[in-house]
């Protein structure tokens, strides 16, 4: 195909830490995040106008000139339709991961007898469907995987399992062990434990008999990334939001 010289995107990947903020200013979806990092998935996707420039926080992205195939205005509209009719590929900002920062609670400007319900959230979405399988949000994290029923039967969810022991935020990742596809599951967890330095695993489950299936989709993906000896702590929650077993 024939290439000539305009403007188009670049990106630093050294620079991007995955932050997708990007993504939904490019209304072409011309930038996606892959394995972790923004990037541009076609050359004939992009219009070189630079809607993408202003949102990036770490000024990974530039406008440059280059001997690039021409704009394609039909195939980005064909390939936005297509993204939209992908669950979790879409550049809804719903869908964009985000670091939060949650704050200690010396720093929290609220009453001493609401200091515990600070939350312990440190990045979004939460959904494991939705979270990419590489990035910092996986660098050296202590990681909870829980059944999407636990953080709403206990009261106590993030100051008990949230919070690490040194003070960080876990990486929170939530699934359903009864309703999703646990094989799904255990493949994406299989490489974000292998592709990733993670400090630690913590499933959390309800006490239900089906809601076990989480525990045997962690253990399997850790085995199958070659750690099955990392520590595993599992938490078991009662109906009524306590912890009745823990191991």
């Amino acid at each position: 195909m024939a290439r000539h010289m305009r403007k188009i995107v670049i990106i630093d990947e050294d620079k991007c830490d995955g932050c997708g903020l990007c993504v939904p200013s490019c209304a072409e979806g011309a930038i996606q995040i892959v394995d972790g990092k923004a990037r541009l998935v076609a050359e004939n996707l992009c219009d070189g106008i630079g809607n993408c420039l202003g949102k990036c926080p770490r000024d990974a992205i530039t406008i440059e000139d280059r001997p690039v195939e021409d704009f394609d205005a039909q195939a980005a509209e064909k390939h936005v339709q297509q993204l939209k009719a992908q669950p979790g590929q879409c550049s809804c900002p719903g869908t964009l991961l985000r670091k939060l920062m949650p704050k200690a609670d010396s720093q929290a400007k609220c009453p001493p007898d609401a200091q515990a319900r600070l939350s312990r959230l440190s990045q979004f979405p939460i959904q494991l469907t939705l979270l990419p399988t590489t990035g910092s949000l996986w660098d050296q994290a202590d990681v909870l995987i829980a059944a999407d029923c636990a953080g709403f039967v206990m009261p106590d969810f993030h100051e008990k399992l949230l919070a690490s022991s040194d003070g960080r935020a876990k990486t929170l990742a939530i699934a359903c062990p009864k309703l999703d596809d646990i094989s799904g599951y255990v493949e994406k967890l299989t490489t974000i434990f292998a592709d990733n330095d993670i400090r630690s695993v913590t499933v959390a489950h309800m006490e239900v008999p089906c809601c076990n299936g989480i525990v045997v989709a962690v253990e399997k993906a850790l085995a199958q990334a070659g750690l099955a000896d990392m520590p595993l702590r599992d938490v078991m929650v009662g109906i009524d939001g306590r912890i009745i077993e823990e191991k």
